[in-house]
């Protein structure tokens, strides 16, 4: 999953992308307001980190114009503003949820995890079709209660799909949420991981549309 970190401190915003990439998630990162509102006008990502103290551009103008256009992505705000007023003009304007600074990294996880999953329609922290489950807090892949071994971009691939079951989920929008907009893509890196994982997993869960994409049966269909 692709998420797109929005700070203008180096520091935090080199722990928060340092924290989201040793749990599994590719990022972007903006550190003023001109860059982000850009970003999340044009790209697509699972979520968005937004704080609101940005230059150019306050955060919560950013906010107010992303859901204006009709962006979707979940939003977790950021913010040293401590008033209540504020946090309910930031939720009332479209974001999820609200981590004032200070913050821990683990509960910025558990936020981030939880906005993820509201987004896509779960309220467990895990998510389980078939024999299949995904532990989005562990990184932890099981089939049938066996733990299985994944890569980094090959857990990726299958959360997005878990998280999105039921709808065929097109080749070029999982390849967007494998990478960050810097890296290279290649353009069979999608087909090849969807053949790691269904060799690992062993079992018949990713269904390809040939000419649309990817399909996981959402539970019960």
């Amino acid at each position: 999953m692709r998420v797109l970190v929005v700070e203008d401190d180096p520091r935090i915003s080199r722990d928060v992308i340092e924290t989201l990439t040793s749990a599994g998630y590719a990022t972007d990162h903006a550190s003023d307001g001109e860059d982000a509102w850009f970003k999340g006008d044009t790209e697509d990502y699972s979520a968005v980190i937004l704080d609101l103290g940005l230059p150019g551009m306050d955060g919560l103008a950013i906010l107010k114009k992303w859901r204006a256009n009709g962006r979707a992505f979940p939003i977790l705000v950021l913010t040293a503003r401590g008033t209540w007023s504020e946090r309910v003009e930031g939720i009332d304007a479209g974001a999820d949820d609200y981590l004032p600074k200070p913050f821990e990294m683990d509960e910025l996880l558990a936020r981030l995890r939880a906005v993820i999953r509201r987004s896509a329609g779960h309220a467990a922290p895990s998510i389980a079709i078939g024999e299949v489950v995904v532990d989005p807090k562990q990184m932890r892949v099981t089939v049938g209660g066996v733990p299985k071994s994944l890569s980094p971009q090959e857990y990726r691939l299958l959360s997005y799909l878990m998280h999105h079951a039921g709808r065929v989920v097109p080749q070029q929008e999982l390849a967007e949420q494998l990478h960050g907009s810097y890296e290279e893509r290649e353009s069979n890196a999608v087909e090849v991981l969807v053949g790691r994982v269904r060799r690992k997993l062993g079992v018949d869960l990713i269904e390809t549309r040939r000419g649309f994409g990817y399909l996981i049966e959402a539970a019960g269909q």
